[in-house]
């Protein structure tokens, strides 16, 4: 078993340290999915709203949304750092 556990760490991929441009592609991805939720989102606005005043735009925007949009913006980003890192331009 304990052999088992180090031939698991000699396999391991590397994976890429955080820097800026990791950063960037993240916060980039985010808006995305937030940019393309706000209107793709079909019934919004049926959970508890946005502690933060909004324009008039983003009404229908609430908390079930955000995270939503968010969650699906960290695993696209997730998946660009993990594709560009393993291809050598990160």
């Amino acid at each position: 078993m304990i052999l088992n556990f180090f031939l698991a760490i000699q396999y391991t991929p590397s994976t890429i340290d955080w820097n800026t441009s990791v950063a960037l592609i993240m916060i980039m991805s985010n808006l995305f999915c937030i940019a393309i939720g706000r209107y793709a989102i079909q019934n919004s606005g049926q959970g508890p709203n946005l502690p933060v005043p909004k324009p008039e735009v983003w009404d229908k925007f609430g908390f079930p949304e955000l995270l939503a949009t968010t969650s699906l913006g960290h695993i696209l980003g997730a998946g660009i750092i993990l594709g560009l890192g393993n291809a050598g331009v990160l």
